[in-house]
């Protein structure tokens, strides 16, 4: 049976098109997916040369049969898990399959819910601390002050006691270099020889290696000194597989923090940023979030006991990150042909799930565009989760999730209690890299005397 007649796929963008838009996708694609998107359904897909497809969806039920139903038979593409495994090293962002199955198992109990609650004491230290000099009454641009608190918080968490100021800012700044090369690699794929001859991905890799090595350091100091320190690193270096009672090798203890601290401290820097922008130009909502703070407060001093009553602050981050999912785009290849609703696809598919269009979809959410933390609600609340990815879903489903809601319950808590936030002009800019990456968000804080 021929290809065409076997296998069928959502409606085609020509490949005229497609390369006509190049440029612009690869500045901004977000503007160009809405447009394809409205002109062609939920999904649509592009032909690379005589049998390739790629599909792009922001359908729910598209996101919910590659992620949780069918997620046995999807894997992580070899594009991300390519890329980014030559400079994160095999943690549990870049692996899959029995590997991916026994980090997983092995890892998840130290994010259990009391595990975190342990940590909370030490998360909202470091937040008081870094929130301690906000600059008052001038403009702020928040997302770099967000990504300072969020790395530190991530740090202190690994790290409670054992690095120096000079190693974390080493670490920040490695981090930050090789991430900013990532996208040029992903983005520039013809430029591939260029960044090789130019010695661009030899001084990355050096880079990475550097990183391994601080962090090697880190853990030997910790291993050798014996001390028990309510930390993660902690947590992770008392973690056994179930099948030898072995702990992780230093290796792969290395790439599962170097992990941490990217997915734990960027997309967070990102929602905080995000969130703050829209209480400050919805003064509404901002008082109603004051008003929690203050009531949580009055009937309990325990952090935990506040943090699992900020309801209201809850919805507002996760309207939040409807809005401006920081991880808003993820993709999949499927291991065997599949049938994914009414479309036969052949294995090895790239299927891309937009999480900021399916956030966005009018089929899922009345007036979609406005920012209303009600839908995350009372009854509201069921429908909503339905359709919301701010994590992911499935097996794979963020394993930081409950420490970044923590964290970020925190700092909205502690400015919001001290500060009134007023945003400088209402346009939201941003750019979707590997996360969605706020632009040029100023802000206002003047302090409260209420």
């Amino acid at each position: 049976m021929s290809i065409s007649k076997k296998y069928n796929y959502p409606t085609k963008l020509s490949i005229l098109r497609f390369f006509a838009d190049a440029e612009g996708v690869r500045k901004n694609p977000i503007p160009y997916h809405k447009k394809y998107f409205d002109q062609f359904g939920d999904s649509f897909s592009i032909r690379i040369g005589k049998s390739r497809h790629i599909i792009l969806s922001r359908d729910n039920e598209v996101a919910q049969y590659i992620l949780q139903k069918n997620q046995k038979n999807y894997y992580k593409s070899k594009f991300q898990s390519f890329y980014l495994s030559k400079y994160l090293g095999k943690g549990l962002l870049t692996v899959d399959g029995e590997f991916w199955l026994k980090q997983r198992r092995l890892i998840q109990p130290a994010f259990h819910k009391q595990k975190m609650n342990q940590l909370v004491d030490n998360m909202n230290l470091t937040i008081v601390s870094e929130l301690k000099e906000i600059v008052v009454d001038e403009k702020v641009d928040l997302f770099p002050k967000m990504s300072e608190v969020a790395f530190n918080v991530v740090a202190k968490s690994l790290f409670q006691f054992s690095i120096e100021e000079e190693k974390l800012n080493r670490i920040k700044y490695i981090i930050e270099a090789v991430q900013n090369f990532l996208i040029k690699e992903i983005r520039l794929p013809h430029k591939a020889w260029w960044f090789s001859i130019s010695g661009q991905v030899k001084e990355h890799l050096q880079l990475a290696e550097e990183n391994n090595e601080i962090i090697r350091g880190i853990i030997e100091e910790r291993v050798a000194s014996k001390n028990e320190v309510n930390d993660l690193l902690n947590m992770l270096l008392e973690t056994r597989y179930e099948d030898t009672g072995d702990g992780m090798s230093v290796e792969q203890l290395i790439d599962e923090i170097k992990i941490l601290f990217i997915a734990g401290h960027e997309t967070t820097a990102n929602a905080l940023t995000f969130t703050l922008q829209l209480l400050g130009s919805h003064s509404d909502v901002q008082q109603k979030v004051f008003e929690e703070i203050l009531k949580v407060q009055a009937e309990s001093e325990n952090i935990v006991e506040q943090l699992q009553k900020m309801t209201y602050i809850n919805a507002v981050l996760n309207e939040s990150m409807r809005l401006y999912p920081p991880a808003w785009i993820t993709d999949r290849q499927n291991v065997e042909d599949d049938a994914v609703g009414e479309f036969n696809i052949k294995k090895g598919t790239l299927i891309g799930v937009s999480f900021y269009e399916l956030h966005r979809n009018p089929k899922y959410w009345d007036n979609p565009d406005q920012f209303n933390p009600d839908r995350f609600l009372g009854e509201q609340k069921k429908q909503s989760m339905q359709y919301f990815y701010p994590f992911g879903a499935g097996s794979r489903m963020c394993i930081g999730a409950g420490f970044a809601i923590y964290e970020m319950c925190l700092v909205i808590a502690h400015i919001i209690r001290r500060y009134k936030i007023t945003s400088v002009g209402n346009v939201i800019n941003f750019n979707p890299l590997i996360t969605l990456k706020p632009v040029g968000i100023e802000v206002i804080f003047s302090k409260r005397y209420d």
